[in-house]
């Protein structure tokens, strides 16, 4: 396999965008060399079949919506509290709505990942880090909260990225309301407990 960082991130990014818009079917090794403005095979070289593509899209996305080192350092310089944690949400909200292209190549990728097992395993790895990467995050944060709470944030924020970036249930409420509800409510049920 050909070895250029930064030759792969190109691919991947223009397969992101091929993802986004034209959803997994439309996903090929030529749409992705003709997005990237490359010559044909180009893809192929560096992702070998189509699941190591789909993979590797699945890890850039995440590439991708890493966080900004200051804004953590920022909020990691905070006692922790109710609005230290609806911040670290905000700030999450933030990158992902300002990825819709991302967050749309997600979407596709999990629903794909259910179609095709090998896919689905590769694609679980991922997702299944970067879930225990937020538990130990959150945890070392001394934000309340534990892994079931960082779990129902997720499915929480999946379904309010579902609806800001595909069709909307048109409920017109402000997104950072809702970020403050997701977390005071969360809270909440964590210290009921």
């Amino acid at each position: 396999m050909v070895s250029n960082p930064q030759r792969r991130e190109q691919l991947a990014d223009a397969g992101l965008r091929v993802l986004a818009r034209s959803g997994a079917r439309g996903l090929t090794h030529r749409a992705v060399d003709q997005a990237a403005g490359v010559p044909a095979g180009t893809a192929s070289n560096y992702f070998r079949s189509r699941d190591a593509l789909l993979g590797g899209l699945g890890e850039r996305i995440f590439q991708r919506l890493t966080p900004d080192p200051d804004v953590l350092n920022e909020l990691g310089a905070r006692e922790p509290s109710m609005e230290l944690f609806v911040d670290y949400i905000r700030d999450l909200v933030r990158r992902l709505s300002g990825a819709p292209d991302l967050i749309r190549a997600l979407i596709e990728l999990r629903l794909e990942g259910a179609r095709r097992p090998q896919l689905g395993d590769i694609l679980s790895a991922t997702l299944h880090r970067g879930f225990r990467n937020d538990v130990l995050f959150h945890e070392a944060s001394g934000l309340a909260g534990g892994a079931f709470e960082i779990a129902l944030l997720h499915y929480a924020l999946d379904g309010l990225m579902l609806d800001l970036l595909t069709t909307s249930i048109g409920a017109e409420v402000d997104v950072d309301d809702v970020v403050r509800a997701f977390v005071t409510r969360l809270v909440a049920s964590h210290d009921a407990t």
